[in-house]
């Protein structure tokens, strides 16, 4: 319950009302400054401990905004620019960030006077009197002086929650970049297994045609023959499967890129080598890269806005305040609305103030305290999680490079032998069971090779996601990147400004 205490004035003395309602705020007027909260405490590293970094000393930290373009592909670089452009995802975080903006003017129009104007005409006839007009105009002000704060709570938590959606649109944008070029390289690395079927198909056909010749002059036998045809049929039932994820890959950059399945048919289809990153890429120190993240800033900017709306449960719990005046004209011809003969003016200074209301506002107040909590959870877990996915990625980088430079002299290898084999078995040197082990051989070492080396283009992608690039983060000033920054300039942060 709130009592309402008013002050009309005289019709004659409307500063009276001004001095009693200047009384009242200055008497009432207190200092509601609330404890900041700051960032809760986060163990950072001070370096990555990844087995082996790919950072030379003293070597400057990459840009990472358009990470792309150093894979040296115009369509990896075509693909991701279209994606970030018509993506569905990207457009409807763009329209969260413009709802934000438009919750955040609201708020921050509530903070001024509002004024409204009226007028109205009449027109009556009472019994046998002649009819009679009458004509008002006129004006009504009032504003609510934020004595304790509250107002200004509110608006600094709107601005927060765009802040938050700004963010939050550069997080899709990071996550749709690196899906795309993650799904293109996983394209081309399929589109490379397919060539290395097909190869290994043909080799096996004309092994298979050599031992039925084998076979027919007694040379060979039946047993030989079976396995040979065995070993084909093999190989050639890996390619529908191939076939078949390139065109489900095809699909997925189309949908990715905002267009229908199968609208890259035809500008993909024709295979490519996979996108290769170069290995020079430098990395921030952890609390750069905390920085760069923009799930990280999200996090932070979701803290502030709980601050703030703890602020704003808090000014509640005090009184309010609120003057409103009007000014009006009133006449019986629209000519003597202008002569200032009629006019009405009227002043009004309320003060509310709560007394009873069940203990709804301290509650009010606990539950925004325990919203802050959560948010302050939330910021702990996305650099707990930030950290991880840095040295996630790093280790899988390095055991793919190691990986694959044994699995390229496996192959190298494994070529030679099928080599040897096959020209021994073809003078009957020796059986068909060793040129069948030869090329089981060759086909597995070179599949691998190739799944490899996509799998190493794709750490590098998820590496530069998960060091926050895609985005212009803090301090970039690349007009080239303007497509990835958050419309709305984020210029500062809890965690870059402490």
């Amino acid at each position: 319950m709130k009592p309402t205490l008013t002050f009309t004035p005289p019709p004659h003395r409307p500063g009276l009302a001004l001095a009693l309602l200047a009384s009242v705020l200055l008497s009432a007027c207190a200092s509601l400054a609330l404890p900041g909260a700051a960032l809760p405490e986060t163990p950072t590293p001070a370096a990555w401990s990844g087995a082996a970094t790919p950072a030379a000393t003293g070597q400057t930290t990459t840009d990472l905004a358009r990470w792309w373009q150093r894979f040296n592909d115009p369509t990896l670089t075509a693909l991701v620019t279209e994606a970030l452009q018509a993506n569905t995802s990207v457009k409807s975080a763009q329209a969260a960030l413009l709802q934000a903006r438009a919750q955040r003017d609201v708020q921050q129009a509530g903070m001024g006077p509002s004024v409204s104007a009226s007028g109205s005409a009449r027109r009556s006839k009472s019994g046998g009197n002649d009819a009679s007009n009458s004509f008002q105009t006129g004006f009504d002000a009032s504003w609510e002086p934020d004595v304790f704060g509250g107002n200004r709570a509110a608006l600094n938590a709107s601005e927060a929650d765009v802040q938050a959606s700004a963010t939050s649109l550069a997080n899709v944008q990071v996550s749709l970049a690196a899906e795309v070029a993650v799904t293109t390289i996983e394209l081309r690395g399929l589109q490379t297994r397919l060539a290395i079927a097909r190869r290994n198909l043909t080799a096996q056909t004309e092994t298979l045609q050599i031992t039925r010749w084998r076979g027919q002059a007694g040379l060979a036998s039946s047993l030989d023959v079976e396995q040979a045809v065995a070993a084909s049929e093999q190989t050639a039932a890996q390619i529908p499967a191939l076939q078949t994820s390139i065109t489900q890959a095809l699909n997925s950059l189309a949908v990715l890129t905002g267009q229908a399945p199968g609208a890259l048919q035809d500008r993909l289809a024709t295979a490519a080598p996979v996108p290769q990153a170069p290995a020079d890429l430098a990395l921030a120190l952890p609390a750069d890269t905390l920085r760069q993240r923009p799930d990280v800033r999200t996090a932070e900017y979701r803290v502030s806005a709980a601050l703030a709306r703890v602020a704003q449960a808090d000014a509640a719990r005090y009184p309010s305040f609120r003057l409103s005046g009007s000014l009006g004209l009133s006449a019986l011809t629209l000519g003597a609305l202008t002569n200032g003969a009629s006019v009405a003016n009227s002043l009004l200074a309320s003060v509310s103030v709560p007394l009873l209301d069940g203990g709804a506002a301290r509650a009010q107040v606990r539950s925004q305290e325990a919203a802050l909590e959560q948010a302050r959870l939330g910021y702990q877990t996305a650099v707990l999680t930030a950290l991880k996915d840095v040295e996630d990625a790093l280790v899988s980088l390095q055991g793919n490079r190691e990986r694959l430079a044994r699995l390229q002299a496996a192959s190298e290898a494994a070529a030679n032998a099928e080599l040897l084999a096959r020209q021994r078995y073809e003078s009957g040197l020796i059986d068909f069971r060793t040129v069948l082990d030869t090329q089981r051989t060759l086909l597995s070492t070179q599949d691998s090779v190739a799944s490899t080396q996509a799998s190493l283009s794709a750490d590098m992608v998820r590496l530069y996601k998960t060091l926050g690039g895609g985005w212009a983060g803090p301090g970039d000033t690349d007009t080239a990147t303007a497509h990835a920054r958050p419309a709305d300039g984020l210029t500062s942060s809890p965690l870059t400004d402490r």
